[in-house]
């Protein structure tokens, strides 16, 4: 990705070296007990799995400087999470995506040894394999509805069913059960091939599998040759809907309906769409908000859910997915107003002092630099006028205002941002 941006600077490694010392991060391997802490035992005690992500960092974050004795894990030596002041302990599993196997043997090994009160998975993965082997793990609290209820939102063919059945407005979709079942030449285009699961677990492993617009015969003949598992799983042809993505932020008491936020992408890794960089809390929708809950309430649901739409030109939105899980930009959530981690905590230890605010801050900000100076780079490396290459330059090198902050790079947790810059300059040295 970095081909032709690759630059030198020089002593910058030996500066990340110096970072490394910085960083309080205690590191426990697969089999290994971690080093006993100087801090007092307290009964608060959660440990947030997928470290790496940036959605972990920031619930580790909401819930360390709320008083909790948060404890992170990922398959890496050092992850993004763990590297933040408030992981108390950081432990190195294996990979839940490579090696579910060994990862369950290992958590389940930890939760006999280590008491904690909850553990929170950001992955799909994760959380699905959780799930999967919720009665092995024990009595630990997993802040999710059952693994049957779960499926029932994230595969896509019984996300469409449920939405037909409840009078919400989808795609046209058909299903097919492998490609076997196509018949091509009777298609009209264009067409999204969408398979009904993201992740598909097949005992040793996963399946990550891909949403693709397909344009013409020509395309889905090429998706269908490099996507082999197309022959053997689910998936939908849907109509395409051209518009813009919008979401709404859940979170749910056992089939109660408790906050709700939203927000708007405003710059985006790759430029064309995909992960949000710059966001900007927005006011929920009333519509997108009463589609969400009339889906959410018929499954009983609990926990925290992102309920996605695409919304027509003419403001006419359609259900696409649900993802069950905590979101990339959950930063923003949080800098608002709306504390979900601290509030599932909440829900979870049924703390009777607990208040949930309706309201929130309309207008906050939240980027992520270093995504964005990747989606800057991918922006220039397009076809595009110099003008509009000038322009977006300017944007990116603006002030943001007293309303945005940084997503890592935070005054008094500087630890993750040290690590990803570190990670970022090996990247572009190809290391």
């Amino acid at each position: 990705m970095y081909s032709g941006f690759q630059f030198t600077i020089k002593g910058v490694l030996a500066a990340s070296a110096i970072c490394d010392a910085e960083v309080p991060c205690c590191i426990s391997h697969f089999g290994v007990k971690p080093k006993e802490s100087s801090k007092p035992v307290t009964f608060n005690r959660v440990l947030v799995l997928d470290a790496a992500q940036r959605s972990a960092l920031a619930v580790t974050r909401s819930l360390g400087k709320a008083g909790i004795e948060v404890s992170t894990a990922d398959a890496l030596p050092r992850s993004l999470a763990g590297c933040s002041r408030y992981s108390h302990q950081y432990y190195q599993c294996p990979s839940s995506e490579k090696e579910p196997s060994a990862f369950v043997d290992w958590l389940s090994n930890l939760l006999t040894e280590v008491p904690f009160d909850m553990v929170l998975p950001v992955t799909e993965i994760t959380s699905q394999l959780l799930l999967i082997n919720r009665v092995r793990l024990g009595p630990t609290l997993y802040p999710f509805v059952d693994y049957d209820v779960l499926m029932s939102l994230a595969d896509k063919g019984e996300l469409v069913k449920r939405a037909n059945e409840l009078g919400l407005r989808c795609p046209e979709s058909r299903r097919y059960h492998s490609a076997q079942q196509l018949d091509i030449d009777a298609l009209d285009f264009p067409l999204v091939l969408k398979p009904c699961l993201s992740k598909v677990y097949v005992g040793g492993g996963w399946i990550s599998t891909r949403v693709r617009v397909l344009y013409s015969k020509e395309d889905l003949e090429r998706e269908l040759r490099l996507s082999p598992y197309l022959d053997t799983q689910p998936f939908l042809l849907q109509e395409y809907i051209p518009g813009k993505g919008a979401g709404v932020f859940c979170l749910y008491d056992r089939g109660r309906a408790v906050s709700f936020f939203a927000h708007r992408r405003l710059r985006e890794k790759p430029p064309e769409g995909g992960v949000s960089v710059l966001s900007e809390s927005v006011s929920v929708d009333s519509e997108l908000k009463e589609f969400s809950v009339k889906l959410l309430d018929s499954v009983g649901w609990h926990g925290v859910a992102m309920v996605e739409f695409r919304v027509t030109d003419d403001g006419i939105p359609y259900l696409m997915e649900v993802n069950t899980r905590f979101w990339g930009s959950l930063q923003l959530a949080v800098d608002s107003g709306v504390d979900f981690p601290l509030w599932l905590w909440q829900i979870e230890s049924q703390d009777r002092t607990a208040t949930f605010p309706d309201e929130y801050v309309v207008g906050q900000r939240l980027r992520w630099l270093l995504g964005d100076l990747d989606s800057l780079y991918l922006y220039w490396r397009g076809e595009r006028s110099f003008s509009s290459k000038l322009r977006r330059l300017l944007q990116f090198i603006a002030p943001q205002g007293r309303r945005c902050r940084h997503e890592i790079n935070r005054l008094d947790d500087m630890g993750p941002a040290k690590f990803e810059f570190q990670q970022y300059i090996k990247q572009l040295l190809g290391h």
